[in-house]
C-alpha cells in the first residue's frame, strides 16, 4: 500500500470545499469544447497519464553565485528529499519519478530504490556532475572533465558516468543525462578541435557501456561556467554528438540554455524530424539560464514547444519524449514552486492538445497566416484548469495543490525536524 505524506483526510477536506464548484465548471468547459467538436473526457485522460520528473535538487533552495538564503525545513539528505518529492507526487500526481544527481544524491541503491517504494515513486534518469569537484577526487574539474586536456581527468569522468549508469540499473533508471560545464574563458585556451575530440571519444566510452534499453541524452548550454567558448553550446552541436554515438543517443533541451529570442520550438521540431529529440528539462528564463519556474515568464512559449510535441505526437505513436523539471528555487518554499511548475507543463500540453490540427494545416497550406495563428491562440486562451483539476481529483490528488499543501502545514512541520541551516555560501546550487 501507498504511503502518504499528507494526511488524507486533510486532502479530502480541502477538496470537498471545492467539488461542487469543480464539477460546474468542467461540465462548462466541456460543453464550450464540444461545440468545437473536442472531448473533455478524452483530453482529460491524456493530461492524467502525463508525468514529469521532479529533480531531487530541486526539492532545495536554489542559490546565485554571490550568496545563498536557505529556507524552513530544507532535506538533509537524499531520503529527506524523496519524501519533498513524495509530497509532490501525492498532491499534483503528475511526478510519478525522482531524477537523481551523482555525488550529490549518493547512497545504497536498494536503500534508495526501498525509500522511494514506500510512496510508490520510481526514478528517471541519473545525472552525473563532472562540473564540480566531489570530495577526494584525484583530479580536478577546473578546466575541463571529459574533455580535459589530461587523460587520467577525463578518464576519471568517464569512470564517475560509468558508475551513474551502474546505481541507475539497480534504481530500474532507463537513462543517463551528461551535461558538462567543460570550455574555456580566454580566447586562446583550447584548441577547439582537440577539445571537441577528446569529448567525443570520452562520451563513446560511456556510450559503450549503456544497457540496451538504456538512452543518453546530452545536454546543451550556451554559457557558464565557461563564459568564451562552451564545448557543448547549442543544438547542432547535440545534433552532432548524438549522430556520432549512435542509436541510443539524444538530444536534450533545457529551456533555459538558449540565447535570448531564439526560437525554442523550431529547434525542437528540427531534433524531432530527425529522430534525435530526447527530453526536457523545463523552466523559464528572463536574461539568461535563470532556472526560474516553468511558465512563469513566458507560458505561451512553454506552449508553442507543446504544440511541436503534440504535432508529432500525431504523426509518431511510438514518440515518447523524457520531461523534467530544472529549477532554481531562491525565493519560494521549493515544493510550491515544483507543484505549479508541474500543472503549468500540464496545462500547457492540455492547451497544445486543443489545436484544431486539420484546420491549422488547411490555413498553413493556403499561406493564411492569421487564421494559423487564431488556431494557435484559440487553444491556448482556452482555461484548462477544470480538466487539470478534475484529472488530480480522479487520481486523489488536490484540487487545489496549493491551498491543500499550505492547510497541512508540511513545512512547518519539517522544520521542527530538520535542523536550520546557515546562510551566506555563494554558489549556484
Amino acid at each position: 500500500m501507498t504511503e502518504h505524506i499528507i494526511d488524507p483526510s486533510i486532502v479530502e477536506a480541502e477538496n470537498a470545499r471545492r467539488a461542487a464548484d469543480l464539477n460546474v465548471d468542467y461540465d462548462t468547459l466541456g460543453e464550450r469544447l464540444d461545440r468545437r467538436g473536442i472531448d473533455i473526457n478524452a483530453i482529460k485522460a491524456k493530461v492524467a497519464d502525463f508525468s514529469v520528473a521532479v529533480p531531487s535538487w530541486g526539492v532545495g533552495t536554489g542559490g546565485t553565485r554571490f550568496a545563498r538564503f536557505p529556507g524552513l525545513g530544507e532535506p538533509r539528505d537524499i531520503f529527506d528529499k524523496i519524501e519533498d518529492c513524495a509530497v509532490i507526487a501525492q498532491l499534483t500526481q503528475a511526478t510519478k519519478t525522482v531524477s537523481l544527481h551523482i555525488p550529490w544524491d549518493k547512497a545504497d541503491p536498494n536503500r534508495l530504490k526501498q525509500a522511494a517504494s514506500r510512496f510508490n515513486l520510481g526514478f528517471d534518469a541519473m545525472n552525473s556532475n563532472t562540473f564540480s569537484d566531489a570530495k577526494g577526487q584525484l583530479q580536478s574539474y577546473k578546466f575541463g572533465s571529459l574533455s580535459h586536456a589530461d587523460a587520467a581527468t577525463r578518464q576519471q569522468a568517464i569512470e564517475h558516468n560509468l558508475e551513474c549508469i551502474e546505481i541507475g540499473k539497480t534504481l530500474g533508471s532507463r537513462a543517463l543525462t551528461v551535461w558538462i560545464g567543460d570550455g574555456s574563458n580566454f580566447p586562446g585556451q583550447v584548441n577547439f578541435a582537440r577539445q571537441f575530440e577528446h569529448y567525443l571519444d570520452s562520451m563513446k566510452a560511456v556510450y559503450a557501456a549503456l544497457p540496451d534499453d538504456w538512452r543518453v541524452y546530452t545536454e546543451h548550454k550556451m554559457y557558464e561556467p565557461a563564459f568564451y567558448s562552451t564545448v557543448v553550446q547549442d543544438w547542432g552541436t547535440n545534433y552532432i554528438i548524438a549522430r556520432e554515438l549512435g542509436e541510443k543517443a539524444m538530444c536534450l533541451v533545457d529551456l533555459g540554455h538558449h540565447a535570448p529570442n531564439v526560437n525554442i520550438e523550431m529547434i525542437v521540431s528540427r531534433l524531432a524530424q530527425f529522430g534525435k529529440l530526447g527530453g526536457f528539462h523545463f523552466n523559464d528564463s528572463k536574461y539568461g539560464d535563470d532556472d526560474l519556474d516553468a511558465g512563469a515568464i513566458d507560458p505561451y512559449r512553454l506552449f508553442l514547444v507543446f504544440n511541436e510535441l503534440v504535432d508529432i505526437e500525431t504523426r509518431d505513436n511510438d514518440f515518447r519524449p523524457a520531461h523534467m523539471l530544472d529549477q532554481s528555487h531562491n525565493v519560494t518554499d521549493p515544493i510550491e514552486s515544483l507543484m505549479l511548475s508541474a500543472s503549468d507543463v500540464q496545462r500547457a500540453y492540455a492547451q497544445a492538445l486543443l489545436v484544431d490540427r486539420a484546420g491549422l494545416k488547411a490555413a498553413q497550406e493556403g499561406n493564411d497566416a492569421l487564421a494559423a495563428t487564431q488556431a494557435l491562440r484559440l487553444a491556448y486562451r482556452t482555461d484548462v484548469e477544470p480538466i487539470l483539476a478534475m484529472a488530480r481529483l480522479e487520481q486523489g490528488g488536490a484540487i487545489d495543490v496549493l491551498a491543500t499543501y499550505r492547510a497541512a502545514g508540511y513545512r512547518a512541520k519539517v522544520a521542527d525536524i530538520r535542523p536550520a541551516v546557515e546562510g551566506g555560501s555563494g554558489g549556484i546550487v
